[in-house]
């Protein structure tokens, strides 16, 4: 009886958290329309979707600057984050342990705070280096290029990294940095992609700082386009919920093509 009823409790459950993909699924095959009205079937209508959508928005480019971002923004965090991490752990210094904590500190301060005052450097940036100023890649990747949480991720995964490791190849003369990129990424791979994940899907679905700096049409990302389809006089809802599934395919490759080891790094996080 007992299992009856935990099955029953998360049989509810599931339903419940699946819905909302079931409803944005059947709502691509609809017409705004049938979705105002809350259709719960599927229709023939998600080839005109589609065609509406290729036909308003170039997806090609916007798909090429949603990834360009995030490609760049995961492989650079995630080296700089964990050479960082390592450093703290490894390295020992009387200014370390307050220094990561004023580290942690700043993930108290919300983004709020210093949006203004990012916007008006990246602005000043503009007349004096451009390539860095507003409506650049680089100014949607610079402010987040380092962020206290992956630094201290990755400084507790390597709490459990063998430190014996690096003994044994700085006596077969390796470099610190050889010991770095030689002995210590390859053992702590299952880490890297769990942060890969995390900031992957945290770059791919970034829209308040994109909103703010990338100021051409031309530049925008998935959640832009997407906002930009509800702020519309006349919102296609069809159109916007097909623009929802397709820049939530990238993700969902991303984490079931690592999940094993996104599971591991999380665990190994924790020990």
């Amino acid at each position: 009886m007992k299992k009856v009823g935990t099955y029953v409790f998360l049989g509810v459950f599931t339903i419940l958290f699946a819905f909302p993909f079931y409803f944005m699924l059947v709502s691509i095959t609809n017409p705004t329309v049938n979705i105002m009205q809350g259709k719960l079937l599927p229709s023939n209508h998600l080839l005109e979707n589609w065609r509406n959508l290729v036909a308003t928005y170039d997806l090609k480019q916007v798909f090429f600057n949603s990834a360009r971002i995030a490609l760049l923004q995961t492989i650079l965090s995630v080296t700089i984050a964990s050479l960082a991490g390592y450093g703290f752990e490894i390295y020992q210094s009387r200014l370390k342990n307050m220094l990561f904590n004023m580290l942690l500190l700043s993930m108290m301060l919300p983004f709020a705070a210093t949006m203004i005052p990012l916007f008006r450097m990246f602005g000043s940036f503009s007349t004096t280096i451009p390539f860095i100023g507003l409506d650049t890649v680089a100014s949607v990747i610079l402010p987040t290029l380092s962020t206290a949480f992956l630094i201290f991720f990755f400084r507790q995964n390597t709490k459990m990294f063998s430190k014996s490791l690096l003994e044994a190849g700085r006596m077969d003369g390796l470099s610190e940095l050889g010991l770095f990129f030689r002995i210590y990424m390859p053992t702590m791979k299952t880490t890297y992609a769990a942060a890969a994940i995390i900031t992957f899907i945290n770059s791919w679905n970034s829209y308040l700082w994109p909103l703010i700096t990338l100021q051409s049409p031309e530049k925008q990302t998935f959640p832009l386009m997407i906002s930009a389809i509800g702020a519309a006089n006349n919102p296609d809802y069809g159109l916007m919920m097909l623009a929802i599934v397709i820049a939530t395919l990238p993700t969902m490759v991303v984490f079931f093509s690592l999940q094993k080891y996104f599971v591991a790094g999380m665990l190994g996080s924790v020990k």
